[in-house]
Parts: C-alpha cells; structure tokens; sequence
C-alpha cells in the first residue's frame, strides 16, 4: 500500500500541458515548415511590390521593415505572409490615388504661414531653414495621414490634394494646430489654409488649373490660425460635422459667385 501510495502522489505532481502551451509550439512548428515558408514566399512574390522591400518613410514601410527584422536568422511563414499583406496594402492606397493623366476630381490645399516674411528678415538663415524644416515635416505628416498627396512646397506654404474633402478639411486644422505648437527663436508660426474641390489638371507631379488658383486665393484671404473653405469642398461634406461662418470674399480671377467660409470640426 506504501507502494501504491507513492505511485500516486507522484502521478499527482505531473501537470499535463497546457492547450495554450501546445497550441504555442504547434504555431511555432507550422511557421518554420519548409511547406508553410515556401508557400508564404511565392505569396509574397505575387504581391504587387513583387517582394522587395519598401526604403520610403510611410507607416507601412516602417511596418515592413520591423516585420523584416523579426528573427530575421530564421524562416517565418508569418513574416512572409506579414510582408506580403503590407504590400497588398500599399497596392491598394496607390490605387486610390489620382492618375497622373488629366483633369483629377480632387480638393485642393493650400496653406501658408502668417507673418513670416518679416520674420525672417530679421531671423538669419539658420533659424528660417529651421523653422520651414519643422514646418514642412508636421504639415507632411498630417496631410499623408489623411490620405492627401503632397504636390510641393512653396516657401512657406504647401500644396496638396486629397480625394476626399472632409479628409482634407481634418487635415489642413490638424496641420494648423501642429505647427501652432512650433516655437523657433521668439517666432511663433501662425499657419493659415484655403481648400477648394474641382478638377485641376495633372501635369507630371504638379497640378494646373483654374481650380488650383482658386485653392491658393482662397487661402490667401484667412487669417492666421483659420481655415477657409469654398462651397465646392463644403457639398462634398457633411454640414452638420462643422461650424461654419461665411466670409466675405473677392480675389482677381475667381468666379463671382464663389462662396466661402471658415470652417471649425464640431469636435
């Protein structure tokens, strides 16, 4: 009986494995097969960026490249995989994105910075690249998280495109209240920004057109801190998202009978 005793209380001290632990170690296993690495590989040479890597600065390249450095020694099906959808992905937002062959149903952006002119007649060089360097990269950042498409600096101001006005709209206050928030030397930067929805033409990377001088005067009349938006872009929205107050407004080259106002997001 001793005997029998001691056999089962040690039987009582073995812990049987956890489902998790096992599920863990089948994961595991699955992802370095050679079966499951291939057929993740061939997946990622089918993707659209056929399997290279991304080197640019967006979201998803970063993503790539962290999933790239995962174990990097060993093969992973699901890093494969990873790669694979990132690319997919990127595939998808590139489609979205205007053709580069004509008039383009867009909302342009433009912004500027208020004051900034005599400022820097007084700064130095130094401090002026450092501020439109910080300038540029919060509006940059901003208007790429929206969805708009860079089109160029100009200075002190950026123009850009959007496929979608209320996009646009979040996008241009954003970008005001970031680079509110930029302090070089005793400057404080005041950016202003005009939209305008219509359908400027593509000429390789830049826009031309009607629709786009009209963008740049309407930014051209807001104040520091404001935006300012034309009735075009507004019935592309939602009316009740906004706070809106219409402006008086007259520019050189702009139709009469354009309206425009200033524009607040509820939230």
């Amino acid at each position: 009986m001793n005997d029998e005793r001691r056999t089962d209380d040690a039987d009582s001290d073995i812990v049987p494995a956890r489902p998790l632990s096992r599920a863990s170690e089948l994961l595991a296993r699955t992802d370095e097969s050679q079966t499951a690495v291939r057929a993740a590989q061939l997946a990622r040479r089918l993707a659209p960026v056929e399997g290279r890597l991304p080197t640019g600065d967006r979201t998803s390249d970063r993503v790539a490249r962290l999933l790239n450095d995962v174990r990097p020694d060993r093969p992973s099906a699901i890093r494969e995989l990873g790669l694979a959808s990132v690319a997919v992905w990127q595939s998808l937002v590139e489609r979205r994105r205007p053709d580069p062959s004509g008039p383009i149903p867009a909302t342009i952006l433009f912004t500027d910075l208020v004051g900034f002119s005599s400022w820097a007649l007084r700064a130095g060089d130094d401090q002026v690249l450092e501020l439109l360097r910080e300038v540029n990269a919060a509006c940059d950042e901003v208007i790429r998280a929206h969805g708009g498409q860079v089109v160029k600096t100009l200075g002190d101001g950026t123009m850009a495109v959007f496929l979608e006005a209320g996009e646009a709209i979040t996008a241009a206050h954003e970008a005001v209240g970031a680079v509110s928030a930029i302090v070089v030397g005793d400057f404080r930067p005041a950016l202003r920004a005009g939209l305008h929805t219509g359908a400027p033409r593509a000429v390789g990377s830049d826009f031309l057109g009607v629709d786009v001088n009209i963008a740049a005067r309407v930014c051209d009349a807001a104040g520091g801190g404001e935006v300012y938006v034309s009735d075009s872009a507004l019935a592309q929205v939602d009316v009740d998202d906004y706070v809106i107050k219409r402006r008086r407004f007259k520019a050189k080259g702009v139709p009469r009978e354009l309206q425009v106002f200033r524009v607040f997001p509820r939230y």
